[in-house]
């Protein structure tokens, strides 16, 4: 090796090891002010709600209040968005779902890519879906509803929080695998399409367990069916879906933190660390558990691996159901 490649050599290792220095620096020293997560769903969802209790507690061990930003809209795009063009300094983070990894395939075009634009940080937890209908349809059961929806083609409509997310791919691949025609009404959030099949004014929605478990005991809507591959321990008396009349029918919700792309690696992992210990506490794992959403904790690694593989299954569903943005 000349003088000069030598030099060049130990030029790059200095610059480097500068580099890694300076980033296990900031990541001591964060957060130094407030962070914002951007949820870009309405607020009283799902996401909302495990957004607000993640924030709580990274607030508690990190010492600066971690604010959160509902920005609904457009099937999560325009919050996605806003944190894409963020600074990459771990001020600014996504609260994402399973939504981003349909979006990827069902959005032809749109002002970021997930992997490109974004750092995964950590998983958060995942939930069953329950298909449930107004409580004065005329139907029992899983069975009788696809009876009245093929009796009826076109007649029925299901309401979901917007297009690209889970509850409306939760019943286009319905749809799909059952061989019905039911009307997608999408609403800018979860909370607008729960009133209103509660209202009676939908006919039937896919809605999370942890959410949606309080009104069918109370009688205010019908289950039909849980969407996992086993009953849902919050409801075992609901058959699934799969064994109710669709067999080999499986969806639900997932959730995730994310930062801008360039975001420090060690701000990353120390986020994931913490997001981790949050979510493995067993008084978390226990409440969470009791309400139908599972924890879960993955590395850095790992989730962004969870993440492609999510993108390439939902590309798949995405394809054979047929759906579109605008439906």
């Amino acid at each position: 090796m000349t003088y000069s490649m030598r030099f060049g050599l130990a030029r790059w290792l200095v610059g480097t090891a500068a580099v890694a220095a300076c980033s296990w620096a900031m990541a001591q020293d964060y957060p130094s002010h407030p962070v914002r997560v951007i949820v870009p769903f309405a607020a009283g969802g799902p996401a909302d709600v495990y957004a607000r209790f993640l924030a709580r507690g990274l607030q508690e061990s990190m010492g600066q209040p971690f604010i959160i930003d509902n920005r609904p809209g457009a099937g999560s795009l325009i919050g996605t968005d806003a944190v894409a063009k963020s600074a990459p300094d771990g001020y600014t983070l996504l609260l994402m779902s399973n939504t981003h990894t349909v979006n990827e395939s069902l959005f032809a075009t749109k002002p970021y890519v997930l992997l490109r634009d974004f750092a995964p940080i950590a998983p958060i937890n995942a939930s069953e879906l329950v298909l449930v209908t107004r409580s004065t349809l005329p139907v029992n059961n899983l069975g009788e509803l696809l009876k009245l929806a093929k009796a009826k083609p076109g007649s029925l409509s299901y309401a979901s929080s917007g297009p690209g997310t889970p509850y409306h791919m939760a019943g286009e691949l319905f749809k799909a695998m059952a061989g019905v025609s039911i009307v997608h009404i999408p609403y800018r959030g979860s909370s607008g399409a729960r009133t209103d099949v509660l209202g009676g004014q939908v006919d039937m929605m896919f809605d999370a367990v942890p959410t949606m478990s309080e009104h069918i005991r109370a009688g205010k809507v019908k289950a039909m069916g849980t969407t996992g591959t086993t009953r849902s321990a919050v409801l075992p008396d609901v058959p699934t879906v799969a064994e109710a009349g669709v067999p080999k029918y499986e969806a639900t919700i997932w959730l995730g933190l994310m930062a801008p792309k360039a975001t420090p690696p060690a701000i990353v992992t120390r986020l994931n660390a913490e997001v981790s210990r949050i979510v493995a506490q067993p008084e978390t794992a226990r409440a969470w558990t009791a309400q139908g959403a599972a924890p879960m904790v993955m590395s850095v690694a790992d989730f962004t691996a969870y993440v492609q593989a999510d993108i390439a299954k939902w590309a798949r569903i995405v394809k054979i159901s047929g759906a579109k943005p605008e439906q």
